[in-house]
């Protein structure tokens, strides 16, 4: 099969990804192969290509945001068949036995194995994976490229919006306005939750507004209207996180959302830390992706997306790289079904 592997790490403009013959993956028992329709492009892809994260194995291949169908099942696969439409997101596999996936907690196993990091992941014509955490979509009405961007700012924008929390009537503000912030949005929206977005961007308090906040501007220049029950940090900016705090009421959480952040200081423990909480996102569950998506797809969430030829894979990920891609999420298409 054709895949873009990457062997060394480089900057992105240095193109280290190369585009080659594979050999084909099986399906081994407990397994299913999904011939790959659609792949979205994340910064953590860049990230592991540039060396701001380790490479865990070599040749690697990149891409953990994958919609295509199932074309071959290993022995004793009960939940897929050939012909059913599957996902594969970040997470590809945990251990099982230990405390944490006995407790329903696999985010925080010890042995978790991450899609396009530990595992090669989805910018190939095949991916297999243990059926326990494929993503199930044939029941999903949404097409495979507006699935692809949900599959992991989606999905963990999710798992943070369920540490706070939020109940309906509530306020939430969100720091930060992206794709995962724009999921988030939809989500709490739909529940009856008030939204106050803290952006510096202009296009995105405008994105925002259209997309239901109550209220959007940037929070360096402007107070927030009212206090929060809840917020959620999405930038690696750890000078954001005392402001947040400042703008909860007390018995309320700040989540901190990024998988890194510049150092976090809080100046006035008195007034803006105690009686609030701080929780993080560490990873995310099966049982979140699968909650979500169903949710997606019943409110029909469709974040802005463009589709790309799989041969434009790199020039995708410089564009991204710089923040010259004219879409919100860029979506490789590797096979037309």
């Amino acid at each position: 099969m054709k895949a873009w592997i990457l062997e060394k790490q480089a900057k992105i403009e240095e193109k280290p990804l190369r585009l080659a013959e594979v050999l084909t993956p099986h399906a081994k028992d407990g397994e299913i192969r999904i011939k790959i329709l659609v792949c979205g492009v994340c910064r953590t892809d860049i990230h592991i290509a540039e060396g701001d994260l380790p490479l865990r194995k070599s040749p690697l291949i990149l891409g953990h945001e994958i919609v295509g169908i199932v074309d071959e099942v290993g022995k004793d696969v009960k939940n897929f068949k050939v012909g059913d439409k599957a996902g594969v997101s970040w997470l590809n596999g945990t251990c099982g036995k230990c405390k944490y996936c006995l407790s329903n907690r696999e985010n925080y196993c010890p042995d978790i194995k991450s899609t396009g990091w530990d595992e090669d992941g989805g910018y190939a014509e095949y991916i297999t994976i243990s059926e326990d955490t494929a993503l199930l979509l044939s029941a999903s009405g949404l097409e495979p490229a507006d699935i692809a961007p949900l599959l992991c700012p989606g999905i963990a924008g999710y798992a943070a919006f369920k540490l706070t929390d939020a109940q309906k009537g509530s306020r939430l503000g969100l720091y930060g306005f992206g794709p995962t912030a724009f999921c988030v949005l939809k989500v709490a929206k739909s529940m009856g939750i008030e939204v106050y977005v803290g952006t510096r961007s202009p296009k995105n308090m405008e994105d925002a507004i259209n997309a239901g906040a109550d209220w959007a501007a940037d929070t360096s220049k402007k107070q927030m209207p009212c206090k929060l029950d809840s917020a959620i940090v999405f930038p690696p900016a750890g000078n954001l996180v005392e402001p947040a705090l400042s703008q909860v009421e007390n018995g309320g959480k700040v989540v901190l959302a990024p998988v890194s952040s510049s150092p976090i200081v809080i100046e006035n423990y008195s007034e803006n830390l105690w009686g609030r909480t701080i929780e993080t996102l560490y990873n995310v569950k099966k049982s979140e992706a699968d909650e979500f998506l169903e949710i997606a797809d019943r409110l029909q969430i469709i974040p802005e997306r463009g589709v790309f030829p799989f041969e434009e894979l790199q020039d995708v990920l410089i564009a991204v790289r710089h923040g010259k891609a004219k879409v919100a999420n860029s979506v490789i298409e590797i096979s037309a079904g």
